[in-house]
């Protein structure tokens, strides 16, 4: 897959705005490495984890929230040199993705984006926390193949959270790191030290202490500095609520020609990129 530039350029001094708007709390005593999931029985659990390829411009890591619904991040549906958002029909969801294999292969057919979100918003807060877009599929993947996941609580500074990602250099499967820390928390965005680079905005971030992972967060961006990393996402329940609903109404989903409003259900209920013209938020000294 190709190598990429950042989408849009974050400045340090954003990102310390953020950190500095954060309540902090200790990290974990220790994070876990990252495992690749290499082997069918491996990947059990995470097949609705999927990579999102973009028409041959890269790719980010996508999730199914609903048999048909896959969430990334929003700046992943931008042409970075245009501007203007890609067409959803030219999106390949391949979940479970492992050396050449996919658990399942799906299309996109539309698209949405937070509707607060600005490819080039001068507010850094407000385009960290609405850095969530939806995928509509052209067929859905049963759940029994790839089971959906749902949104969990709030975490709070020093709690431990997981990634489940693709990424540059691990392309051809997924990772997951099993444990990573949660550094602040504040106006709708968390921090985290997880392992994430190019190729894993969009993936998700879960809370896993009652059992099966739910969705807490997702990668939006973050910061490389001597082999580790502090990423950036928003708490997801209220971005992905407004998300759900601009797309159940119709409001900024494309392409128009053929739209019918879609039912979903009340959000709870159900069950950074690689790419030369839209990227993973990531900087690097």
């Amino acid at each position: 897959m190709s190598r990429c530039r950042p989408h849009i350029a974050v400045s340090r001094a954003v990102l310390a705005l953020i950190f500095g708007l954060m309540a902090g709390g200790p990290a974990t005593a220790t994070d876990s490495g990252l495992k690749r999931l290499t082997l069918r029985h491996d990947s059990l659990g995470w097949e609705a984890v999927g990579r999102l390829d973009l028409s041959g411009r890269g790719f980010c890591t996508g999730v199914l929230i609903e048999t048909d619904l896959v969430l990334t991040a929003a700046h992943c549906l931008i042409d970075r040199r245009s501007g203007a958002r890609v067409d959803p029909r030219a999106l390949r969801f391949r979940a479970g993705l492992r050396d050449g294999e996919a658990i399942a292969e799906r299309s996109g057919i539309r698209a949405v984006l937070h509707p607060n979100y600005a490819p080039n918003d001068s507010d850094g807060i407000r385009q960290l926390v609405s850095d969530v877009a939806l995928v509509v599929l052209d067929a859905p993947i049963p759940a029994a193949t790839a089971a959906p996941f749902t949104v969990g609580t709030r975490v709070a500074p020093g709690g431990t959270v997981s990634l489940v990602s693709y990424a540059r250099g691990r392309d051809q499967a997924l990772s997951w790191q099993r444990a990573c820390s949660v550094l602040g928390r504040g106006q709708g965005a968390l921090l985290f030290t997880c392992d994430a680079d190019f190729g894993s905005s969009g993936a998700p971030v879960f809370e896993i202490s009652s059992g099966r992972g739910r969705i807490v967060s997702l990668v939006s961006r973050g910061l490389r500095e001597d082999g580790k990393s502090n990423v950036y996402g928003p708490e997801i329940a209220a971005p992905l609520a407004a998300t759900r609903r601009a797309l159940r109404e119709g409001r900024g989903v494309w392409p128009e020609a053929g739209f019918a409003a879609r039912r979903l259900p009340a959000p709870g209920f159900r069950g950074l990129s690689d790419d030369r013209d839209t990227g993973a938020h990531f900087v690097k000294p």
